[in-house]
């Protein structure tokens, strides 16, 4: 029986694509001296893929765009720290995943986020998507001072709400860093499927977060 639920944050309890996109745009028509109109698409493509779904080193991605667009190191500088700026206020929670957390909550799960990344912006995109009310345990790799897929940080997560970790399990995006993580730290684990990762075995796999009220008995 799964007693607690654990979630990675983004690109999972939110689209991250679609935060970056919304980011892109803004750098676009906000630094549209730097950034001619017509290149606009072509600097939100190359972004895009430099950024490797969050996997990218952000100073890296905007150094390379800085070669490629002619841009000195002060709009690197600049690019870097409006990205992270922005961040926070393109975050959104998806229909439907709210109802799903109070849902898992009224049935007596423990929640939890477990997260890869900085203290200050995972801690702003949490608030932005109003989800820390519902959550019993928040462990970001910054704070915790060790990275998913180590496994000690999903060992404290079920130590953190009383649970051994054979009765929790991980909902994830990437098939390494969370699903095999995950597993190999004894939880068990769903997957939220993705266009661009797939795991190397099967695995428990779910479209979308809605869905899991239904499968967590």
């Amino acid at each position: 029986m799964i007693e607690a639920v654990f979630f990675d944050l983004d690109g999972t309890l939110f689209d991250r694509d679609a935060t970056v996109a919304g980011i892109l745009a803004w750098q676009a028509r906000t630094f549209s001296r730097a950034i001619a109109s017509e290149r606009a698409d072509e600097f939100i493509r190359r972004v895009t893929a430099l950024d490797e779904h969050g996997h990218g080193d952000k100073r890296e991605v905007y150094i390379q765009i800085a070669t490629e667009f002619g841009f000195d190191a002060a709009m690197v500088e600049q690019l870097v720290a409006s990205f992270w700026a922005e961040y926070p206020h393109h975050c959104h929670l998806e229909a439907g995943i709210a109802a799903a957390l109070d849902s898992l909550r009224q049935r007596g799960k423990r929640l939890g986020i477990i997260t890869n990344g900085s203290a200050a912006i995972q801690d702003a995109a949490i608030d932005a998507l109003g989800v820390r009310d519902v959550m019993d345990v928040i462990l970001i790799s910054e704070t915790e001072g060790l990275r998913k897929p180590h496994p000690e940080i999903f060992h404290r997560a079920a130590e953190r709400v009383g649970i051994p970790p054979d009765r929790c399990c991980f909902v994830g995006d990437h098939p390494t860093i969370d699903i095999a993580g995950a597993a190999a730290a004894g939880l068990q684990v769903f997957w939220k499927r993705t266009s661009y990762w797939t795991p190397s075995a099967p695995v428990p796999t779910i479209n979308a977060i809605p869905e899991l009220p239904v499968l967590i008995a």
